[in-house]
């Protein structure tokens, strides 16, 4: 994690700079090393249940493989503008942002451009801000028209599964990182390297980065080892461990082989339900820690 590292040095003074005037979003970031763990997934359908519930959502697809935006049917010849446009400093979020299928949600999206991105600003000092500092302009960016009068109340950010400058840079820009976890053997390995990345780069580049919490995904009931893995998991995470088990679904993989979230695509399975289950355990936890924060 050398770019963590080389970063520290010039961290204080990027840090100073200043906001724009209008309300920065509350971001969350999706991040685990290992693959296939329900990302997405959960980027797409907790996205979907926070716009249902009337926040206005942009999600950040950083994961070159563009699973986020074609999850949510935006085709790949409508990416004329992505994530990688947006960390290179050719445009803004807001230039980069499509509206959905589904109301007051909107993505930014990716492109397989961004599998060369971490060699392009190699060099760069701000290397590991450049998101953060995307992220801070979006709301006071009135570039198009057709978006000028959304002001953005939740950022979610699907990152790639690896420890790259992309995942360092969505922690640096993140208020605290949301980890979904799959109900599997080495689950808690897995989990454990992500925490230390986690606290490396609060000591380095984001000293108010949280871990807001774990949420288990593709929980089978029938099988053994996922049970343990849930006892496992809430032991070693405690409170940090969400409520909100995702279970295995079929209606839950179908969804994105149609462009839509599972929530548009059925609302009424049970993995539809779940994802509604966790953005009202997500929206109770950040009532919470405003209620705190305000003492």
């Amino acid at each position: 994690m050398s770019e963590i590292d080389d970063q520290a040095a010039s961290g204080e003074a990027a840090s100073l700079a200043p906001r724009a005037p209008a309300a920065v979003p509350r971001v969350l970031a999706l991040a685990n090393q290992k693959g296939g763990v329900g990302k997405t997934t959960t980027a797409i359908n907790l996205g979907t249940a926070l716009a249902a519930i009337g926040e206005t959502v942009l999600i950040i697809d950083l994961d070159p493989q563009g699973n986020a935006s074609t999850g949510l049917g935006i085709e790949r010849r409508d990416r004329r503008m992505s994530t990688y446009d947006v960390m290179c400093g050719e445009v803004s979020l807001r230039q980069a942002a499509l509206p959905t299928a589904v109301p007051r949600l909107h993505i930014a999206p990716s492109t397989m451009d961004l599998s060369g991105l971490e060699l392009e600003l190699a060099t760069a000092r701000d290397r590991a801000y450049r998101l953060r500092d995307a992220v801070r302009r979006l709301n006071g960016d009135s570039s198009l028209a057709r978006n000028e009068s959304l002001e953005f109340t939740y950022v979610l950010i699907d990152c790639p599964p690896s420890l790259n400058l992309i995942t360092v840079n969505a922690m640096a820009a993140a208020n605290a990182i949301l980890v979904p976890l799959q109900c599997e053997f080495f689950a808690l390995e897995g989990l454990s390297q992500l925490l230390k990345t986690v606290e490396q780069v609060r000591q380095t580049l984001n000293p108010g980065l949280s871990i807001h919490g774990v949420v288990l995904t593709m929980f089978d009931a029938r099988n053994n080892l996922s049970n343990q893995v849930v006892e496992d998991v809430r032991q070693f995470m405690g409170e940090k461990v969400y409520e909100t088990i995702i279970p295995r679904n079929v209606r839950v993989s179908e969804a994105p082989s149609y462009g839509k979230p599972v929530l548009l695509y059925d609302l009424k399975c049970v993995g539809s339900q779940a994802y509604l289950r966790l953005a009202s355990e997500i929206i109770q936890r950040e009532r919470n820690l405003r209620a705190a924060t305000a003492l």
